[in-house]
């Protein structure tokens, strides 16, 4: 019942509290990342959906878009900004997927939407991850975030979609709001954000 009909209706109206409550804090950061992103603001990118569906994703922009020599992007460290690093530490940058969530792209809770160039690599059960719409938080994030292996990271993902509940959203939401709090899982061991997945060994 919940699944089939609540899910939506709770993504919708806590989206839309959420904007209001947050729009002062959504201006400044638009506002600072327009000057320092020389008038690019949001960072746009196509990601896979429920049932592999794809849409635009829409962040706050951390990076810049400097490149080497040969014109290509520089790595994700020499190209994040102090503001973006500071939006990203605080989940900041978050804010505009509300947007997906009332469109109807995304969930507020469910698996993290990731590249488009990884739907092939799934194995059967890391592509359970497509059977829910993905969220801006879940199982995944509030158990270790992009501090876990991408196989922990699946396999957390799957558990959620096999065990979806009102409570258990509910408690992924307070859990999302503590790790905000002491930033915890922002990065990787050996990245900024998080390597990225190449398929399962």
């Amino acid at each position: 019942m919940y699944i089939v009909y609540f899910k939506r209706l709770f993504d919708v109206f806590t989206s839309t509290f959420v904007l209001l409550i947050t729009s002062p804090l959504f201006l400044i950061t638009l506002f600072s990342l327009y000057i320092l992103n020389k008038g690019k603001p949001f960072f746009f990118q196509k990601r896979p959906g429920k049932n592999g569906h794809i849409f635009s994703i829409i962040k706050f922009k951390t990076m810049n878009d400097r490149t080497d020599t040969d014109g290509n992007l520089l790595p994700d460290a020499a190209r994040l900004t102090w503001i973006g690093n500071i939006v990203r530490k605080t989940s900041l940058d978050e804010i505009p997927q509300l947007i997906n969530v009332l469109k109807g792209d995304m969930s507020l809770i469910g698996p993290r939407p990731l590249l488009v160039e990884y739907l092939p690599l799934y194995n059967e059960e890391q592509a359970k991850r497509h059977n829910v719409r993905p969220g801006i938080t879940g199982w995944a994030q509030v158990n270790g975030r992009n501090a876990i292996s991408w196989e922990e990271k699946f396999k957390l993902d799957a558990w959620y979609v096999e065990n979806l509940s009102f409570i258990l959203d509910i408690r992924i939401l307070f859990m999302t709001v503590k790790k905000v709090f002491i930033s915890e899982g922002i990065s990787s061991n050996t990245s900024v954000t998080m390597e990225k997945f190449t398929g399962s060994k």
